[in-house]
């Protein structure tokens, strides 16, 4: 039974393009499978969440990290009497606009185009690869999604201004995101603060005492695990303090946005929508948590000197790859020389640059820019 301040699925705004019902899957559930099926979300696999394959293999990628968001959300939803069909589809489809090499590569990417007074931003990248890139069936351009999950791509994690976005004027940018959209930003943050903790310890990235030293919340848990199993070994003390942080994020997030349901007098979905301020939220006690983990994480293992070289080498291969396709349009695949008699030469860039994999960018690197690169130190050498 679906809460009244749900979306039910029978009154879906629709799709752009209408189609006839399917036999035994709603709306929402063809969504979820239409992007589980897209070539994007299969290029997930090979792009960088936080560590490359250079430190291992058993490391989150942006498809794994994808993944255990949608189960994370399916556990959120289900408890808060959503739309869980819904809610995993946006969390499925929350981050196919990311470009290769993590928020390195997204940095260098925006970089590059506000030099042409243009920028990057991967949830209208997203938006642009369902409704464009994605080239699967005869009937129709895109995934032709309903709008509540296109919707959702573009305001899962922030409000855009109506004024500064009129091409997206059809998304209600004057009202909020129904709850299952609101929810997948912070179920984003339960599965990679972590994620990221775990992994950064794999790495030998963070110690065992600087995540608690760091991490009050960790020390907390650590310690009871240490009561709780006093001969296990550190590892697995270590796991057991991951999953109490993460049962505490997620069951926070659930006991707190109904709490802010019943304070507001919630009842419907336009309560939702026309309510001041998102409801979703993790209450101020379990944020200032949460902030702690990522203020944490940012400073000891995003920035830590281990992972600057690779970070500098993503921006490079990026920044200087932009350029020489600005440079050689003709150099371009086809169809997205096609695509720049449409549209601006930076845009149709950014958008090949931004659809790569890691290995595919490094692939065409070394092709066309790393030449000029062994010049540009040989040349650096001889100065010397």
């Amino acid at each position: 039974m679906l809460a009244g301040y749900a979306v039910h699925v029978e009154h879906s705004r629709g799709r752009r393009f209408p189609e006839p019902p399917h036999p035994y899957r709603n709306d929402f559930q063809r969504d979820r499978d239409r992007v589980i099926h897209a070539r994007a979300f299969r290029r997930l696999e090979d792009k960088t969440q936080v560590f490359t394959r250079r430190y291992s293999d058993h490391f989150r990628n942006r498809l794994t990290h994808t993944i255990e968001v949608a189960q994370i959300t399916r556990t959120v939803a289900g408890a808060l009497a959503l739309n869980v069909d819904l809610a995993e589809a946006l969390a499925l489809v929350h981050d196919l606009g990311h470009p290769p090499f993590g928020h390195a590569g997204e940095k260098a990417l925006d970089a590059a185009m506000r030099q042409h007074g243009l920028f990057f931003d991967h949830n209208l990248h997203a938006l642009r690869i369902v409704e464009d890139f994605e080239q699967r069936y005869a009937a129709f351009p895109g995934l032709n999604l309903t709008f509540e999950v296109r919707e959702g791509i573009i305001k899962h994690s922030r409000d855009y201004d109506a004024a500064k976005y009129p091409e997206l004027a059809e998304y209600l940018l004057d009202q909020r995101p129904p709850l299952e959209a609101q929810i997948i930003d912070l179920t984003d943050e339960i599965g990679y603060n972590t994620a990221d903790l775990d992994d950064g310890y794999e790495a030998r990235l963070l110690t065992l005492d600087q995540i608690r030293a760091g991490v009050p919340v960790f020390a907390t848990f650590f310690r009871e695990a240490g009561q709780t199993y006093p001969n296990a070994p550190a590892k697995l003390k270590f796991n057991e303090a991951i999953k109490g942080i993460f049962n505490r994020l997620a069951g926070d997030l659930i006991t707190n946005t109904q709490a802010q349901l019943k304070h507001a007098g919630i009842g419907s979905l336009s309560d939702v929508r026309l309510h001041r301020e998102r409801i979703a939220a993790f209450s101020p006690e379990v944020e200032a948590e949460r902030k702690q983990i990522k203020d944490f994480l940012y400073e000891n293992l995003y920035y830590s000197p281990s992972l600057a070289s690779e970070k500098v080498d993503a921006e490079r291969i990026v920044t200087d790859l932009f350029a020489f396709w600005m440079e050689n349009p003709s150099a371009l695949p086809h169809y997205y020389q096609e695509k720049a008699d449409q549209e601006s030469v930076p845009r149709v860039v950014c958008d090949y640059i931004a659809g790569m994999t890691d290995h595919f960018i490094i692939e065409q690197y070394e092709k066309h820019c790393a030449g000029e690169e062994s010049s540009r130190q040989e040349a650096r050498r001889s100065k010397g």
